[in-house]
């Protein structure tokens, strides 16, 4: 039986803790225009990783067989 292939892209955006959850980065955190309008604090909260929710995680749990 062959080896099941990663999806690469997504093994590069998820990362998974010790404890097992599985956490992404926030939808924004690449944001780099119109900054002025946002507040420091949304700002800050963009770069924290956020965990991936139960359901995008059945969406998930294929493409990153190995890591789960």
């Amino acid at each position: 039986m062959p080896k099941i292939r990663t999806h690469r892209g997504t093994a590069k955006r998820v990362k998974v803790s010790a404890n097992g959850k599985v956490s992404h980065r926030h939808q924004f955190s690449g944001c780099g225009h119109i900054l002025s309008k946002k507040t420091r604090k949304r700002k800050r909260h963009f770069r924290k990783d956020q965990p991936v929710f139960a359901g995008d995680l059945k969406r998930f749990a294929p493409q990153i067989p190995y890591l789960l």
